[in-house]
């Protein structure tokens, strides 16, 4: 069974598309098979793995019109290691399409069975909106990674969230959970981020990730060059960082395994 997490956050530049595409990088050096799925319409995640958004014959939109199979519109990232399934801006439309079709809410849920037994994990990049795209995002995940940066108004934006998560999980997908709190750009000299920091872990306790992710050049300046940090310089900081939230992760993973096993 593939682990399918979407990465959301309704809050934008909190570090999403840079999480998805570099966890999945650092899942893949773990020897895991990956596939990152670009539902944003802006395509960061598709032109960050190396993949020209503007030479796309078919993306995620004409999946989710039920106009192309999954399994063929699939490509491989050479940076990354991983498959994409890409993204452009036809995916604009599909917010206004998916309102006209049956089962709006969990087109990509069914797709994503087509690939059942072929991946480790399935990441999952949303929008910066809470749209018809993040609820199939949501619809169709086990667990939900939470991106964001320790400031004031990113607590807001996470109450929000919640409730958004509680309402999907009542009406289309009971067995959603978050799975962790990601504090991105992470300056520990700043007062307010170790304030946030502290009310983050009172508040979430140990679903916040220990690993912080630090403000870092490398990993801004990575996806100009179409690739995962991990490959532009692997010995940076966020680089680094990525490899740590991965093995946090696979951690997780494997205890949580361990205690379904022996509750059995």
């Amino acid at each position: 069974m593939s682990k399918i997490y979407a990465i959301t956050n309704q809050k934008g530049g909190v570090g999403k598309t840079t999480t998805c595409v570099n966890l999945a990088a650092s899942l893949v050096a773990t020897k895991k098979r990956v596939l990152l799925v670009d539902l944003d319409p802006q395509g960061n995640a598709t032109m960050g793995s190396g993949i020209d958004k503007n030479d796309l014959e078919e993306s995620v939109y004409d999946v989710l019109l039920g106009e192309a199979s999954l399994l063929d519109v699939i490509l491989h990232s050479e940076a990354g290691g991983y498959d994409v399934l890409p993204a452009n801006g036809d995916l604009t439309a599909a917010e206004v399409r998916l309102l006209e079709l049956d089962q709006k809410e969990t087109r990509l849920r069914a797709a994503l069975k087509e690939t059942s037994g072929r991946y480790d994990f399935v990441l999952i990049d949303c929008p910066p909106s809470l749209n018809m795209l993040t609820v199939n995002a949501l619809s169709a995940c086990q667990s939900v990674i939470i991106p964001m940066q320790c400031e004031y108004y990113a607590l807001e934006g996470l109450s929000a969230l919640m409730q958004t998560i509680g309402q999907i999980t009542e009406v289309l997908n009971p067995g959603l959970a978050i799975e962790g709190i990601l504090r991105t750009m992470h300056d520990p000299r700043n007062s307010l981020t170790v304030d946030v920091s502290a009310q983050l872990t009172e508040h979430f306790g140990d679903k916040v990730y220990r690993t912080c992710i630090p403000r870092n050049v490398r990993l801004a300046e990575a996806p100009s060059f179409g690739q995962p940090a991990l490959a532009y310089d692997n010995q940076s900081k966020g680089a680094i960082a990525y490899l740590a939230l991965a093995g946090e992760i696979l951690r997780r993973h494997e205890a949580h395994a361990k205690s379904m096993a022996n509750a059995h």
